[in-house]
């Protein structure tokens, strides 16, 4: 779907990126793999996240939910959130897309 959205010119906004309700969020965001990575190249578990999927296609815009200042400049930091090859595989290995329909 992404790719076909990119090809129309179509932005992909994903509902709730980190999972909702809160309890999701909180599984998600305490995965021992994101907080590795996360160590590993100077971000929080959120911020790798938001930052993998912004990586995932060109079209994706995020809409992440912002209650507090601190929560913003959080946000923002995934800006400059830079992930490598090794990094990508990890977290594609660890969250794989949901299996499609036959």
């Amino acid at each position: 779907m992404l790719q076909e959205c990119a090809s129309r010119g179509i932005a992909f906004v994903p509902f709730c990126p980190l999972g909702w309700p809160r309890g999701v969020q909180n599984r998600i965001l305490s995965n021992p793999v994101l907080a590795d990575l996360g160590r590993r190249l100077g971000a929080t578990p959120a911020q790798l996240a938001l930052a993998w999927l912004l990586d995932l296609a060109p079209n994706i815009l995020l809409i992440p939910g912002t209650r507090t200042r601190t929560h913003l400049a959080e946000n923002l930091g995934t800006a400059s959130v830079r992930l490598d090859e090794a990094s990508r595989k990890e977290l594609a290995r660890e969250f794989p897309p949901p299996n499609r329909p036959a």
